[in-house]
């Protein structure tokens, strides 16, 4: 039999372990009594205690009992914190696609070197060439011909219209000669009209000085009836042909006043000379031609200004470069150099850098209690830095828009879908793909 001085250590050990080891203990009791009982110990000697001593076993025993209480505290305060926040079920950093189409049909040229699938892009950069060789121009090589022409006959009016102008002006000379050689001679006749006016009245003072003394003398008898008749009728000559000579000289001032104002009068020509018709005529052919040298360099101008034009919407239809809009990165590479394309026909995804959004799906209950508008925060699953955000669209269970890199249809653990707008996109590189959960404010009630 074992004594209470040996069993007070093994009871206080015992309940030191808890109920979980009692079965244990006690039949490790048992098992000693039942030894003491075939080998009696001496009672002075003391029985040390065999196996690990009681402080490891209490320091493991507690270590268990602290991995248990974290184990419940992550497994359960997890869940029951996501049931008191209003969060998403699920949440991915997203992007929205910008798809450039071909503008016009042809043969795609080799893209840069450097660019290549997920390669950043710069706005304005050229990403890929179209080359159409069967471009129509027609049009601008009838443009070209007609200038051409136009070009070809300019010299040949510019030297018409210089020979009518020389020769508008010789006529023009010959002209004033013959208005001053005609003045000359209407001064000339005048003045020899005037003469003979004089002379006829000479004539005409002459005989009625013979009439004058005829009468007298017949009057006594001297001189016949007859003579004086004679008398009488070269008096009568006299006077008639001064006064047409009178008529002669105003004839002949009519024709000089004429004469002096450009008009010609006279018995063998019209109004006007004929080197005077044909002055006029060389001058108004001077001024035709001119007025074709105007239209022509007129045409010239316009063709050359419709040249310009067809040679730019040539270009356009015969080359186009294609050019990203944005910042951002190659998504999707639709074509490859070479391949001949129709116009419209998508070329290339690139990723919008700068329209990063959040796509997150929730429960029907936190849907219900958003509104756009609110504040978010989006916390990565890596443990990265949240990014603060604002709701931008609630769709529900209606289809998502098609123009992001990831479709929301991929989160499909909650048919209502937010989406969320950071509140620094550029910040973050455009790392699309990010998984995470998405904390919406909760909104505070009016008393």
């Amino acid at each position: 039999m074992m004594d209470r001085s040996q069993a007070a250590p093994v009871h206080d050990a015992s309940e030191a372990a808890g109920s979980a080891d009692a079965k244990g203990l006690q039949q490790a009791l048992q098992e000693e009594l039942l030894a003491d009982e075939k080998h009696p110990r001496q009672p002075a000697a003391r029985v040390e205690p065999t196996g690990p001593p009681q402080g490891r076993i209490l320091l493991q025993r507690s270590l268990k009992i602290a991995a248990g209480l974290a184990v419940i505290a992550i497994f359960g305060w997890l869940p029951l914190r996501a049931m008191w926040q209003n969060s998403s079920v699920e949440a991915v950093l997203n992007s929205r696609l910008v798809t450039l189409r071909a503008p016009i049909g042809g043969r795609v040229a080799a893209a840069p070197a450097a660019m290549k699938d997920q390669a950043h892009l710069d706005a304005g950069m050229v990403v890929l060439r179209v080359v159409n060789s069967r471009g129509d121009r027609t049009r601008l090589d009838d443009l070209r011909r007609q200038k051409s022409r136009l070009e070809n006959e300019r010299p040949s009016l510019a030297t018409k219209l210089e020979t009518a102008r020389a020769a508008q002006q010789d006529l023009a000379r010959q002209a004033a000669l013959f208005k001053d050689g005609r003045v000359l001679q209407l001064e000339a006749r005048i003045a020899e009209i005037q003469t003979s006016i004089e002379a006829a009245a000479a004539r005409r003072e002459e005989a009625n000085a013979a009439v004058d003394r005829a009468s007298s003398l017949a009057k006594s008898g001297n001189v016949s009836t007859v003579e004086l008749s004679r008398l009488t009728r070269e008096l009568s000559v006299a006077q008639q042909t001064e006064l047409g000579t009178r008529k002669r000289l105003d004839a002949a001032q009519v024709e000089l006043r004429a004469a002096r104002s450009g008009s010609f009068l006279g018995d063998s020509y019209n109004d006007r000379p004929s080197s005077v018709q044909r002055e006029e005529e060389m001058r108004l052919r001077a001024k035709d031609l001119e007025a074709d040298l105007v239209h022509t360099d007129t045409e010239i101008a316009w063709l050359g200004n419709e040249i310009i034009v067809e040679e730019i919407r040539f270009a356009d239809i015969s080359e186009a470069s294609i050019r990203t809009p944005v910042t951002g990165r190659v998504w999707e590479m639709m074509t490859s150099p070479g391949e001949d394309v129709q116009i419209g026909q998508p070329l290339l995804k690139v990723l919008d850098c700068s329209g990063a959004v959040i796509t997150a799906n929730v429960t029907e209950s936190v849907y219900n209690r958003l509104q756009l508008g609110d504040r978010t925060t989006f916390e990565p699953n890596d443990g990265g830095v949240p990014i603060a955000g604002t709701v931008v669209n609630l769709t529900g269970a209606a289809g998502a828009p098609a123009n992001l890199a990831i479709n929301p249809d991929a989160l499909g653990k909650e048919p209502y879908r937010v989406t969320v707008a950071p509140a620094d996109a550029a910040a973050h590189d455009c790392t699309v793909g990010r998984t995470g959960r998405v904390i919406f404010s909760r909104r505070e009630t009016a008393p």
